[in-house]
C-alpha cells in the first residue's frame, strides 16, 4: 500500500504533521511537582464554594431562610484558592511573561536571563514574605502581643480574614522556596523550559 492511501496513523492530522501527545511538562523540580499536584486538590475549594452557593440561594428563596455564614465562607474558600493560583503558576512555569528580548537571543544569554530573572523573582518573593509576615502577625495578635485572630465583625464572626491573610503568607513563602530552587538551578546552569521547548526533565 503506498504512503498516500495509508490511513493516517492515532495522532497525526490529514496533512502528515504529528501532534504531541501531550503537553511538554514545564515543572522545574520535585517540589514544584508537589506545589502542582496540592493545587490540583485545592482547585475543588471552588466546587465547595459553588455547592453551597446553591444550597444559600435554595434555602433564601425555596424555604425563606437564609444563612448567615455561606457568603463569608465562598468568599473564603475563593480567597484560599487564589492564593494558591501564584506558587501553582510559577511551579508550572505558566505566568505571564514577556518574551521579546528572550527569543531573539541565543541559548547562552538565556541562562544568563534565567538566572537574572530567577534572582529577581527570589527577591522580590522574599521581601513580599515579610511583609505578609508582618500583615498575618496583626491580625493574628492583639496590641498586647497575645494570640486573637482578626475576626470579621458580622454576627457569624468567624476568623476568616485572619485565616486568608496566613493563606497568603503560606503561599508567598512557597514562592520564596520555588524561586530560590530556580535560582540554584539556573546557576547550575539548567535553563528554565518554556511552553515550545521539550519540557523539564
Amino acid at each position: 500500500m503506498s504512503d498516500s492511501t495509508r490511513e493516517p496513523q492515532e495522532g497525526t492530522p490529514p496533512g502528515g504533521d504529528t501532534i504531541p501527545s501531550k503537553a511538554p511538562d514545564l515543572v522545574r523540580s520535585g517540589f514544584d511537582r508537589l506545589v502542582v499536584k496540592a493545587g490540583q486538590t485545592a482547585a475543588w475549594l471552588v466546587c465547595v464554594a459553588m455547592a453551597i452557593s446553591v444550597y444559600e440561594v435554595i434555602m433564601r428563596y425555596g424555604f425563606n431562610s437564609p444563612t448567615s455564614w455561606v457568603h463569608e465562607s465562598v468568599v473564603m474558600l475563593v480567597a484560599v484558592s487564589f492564593c494558591l493560583g501564584g506558587p501553582v503558576a510559577l511551579a508550572s512555569n505558566r505566568h505571564i511573561r514577556v518574551r521579546v528580548l528572550y527569543d531573539t537571543v541565543g541559548p547562552r544569554f538565556r541562562l544568563w536571563l534565567d538566572r537574572f530573572n530567577d534572582l529577581v523573582t527570589f527577591g522580590f518573593c522574599l521581601g513580599m514574605t515579610y511583609a505578609a509576615y508582618v500583615m498575618f502577625w496583626g491580625a493574628s495578635h492583639n496590641p498586647m502581643g497575645d494570640w486573637q485572630l482578626e475576626r470579621s465583625g458580622t454576627s457569624w464572626n468567624p476568623p476568616f480574614p485572619a485565616l486568608i491573610k496566613g493563606m497568603i503568607l503560606l503561599a508567598l513563602a512557597i514562592m520564596c522556596i520555588q524561586s530560590l530552587i530556580h535560582l540554584y538551578q539556573s546557576l547550575k546552569g539548567k535553563p528554565a523550559p518554556l511552553p515550545d521547548d521539550e519540557g523539564a526533565v
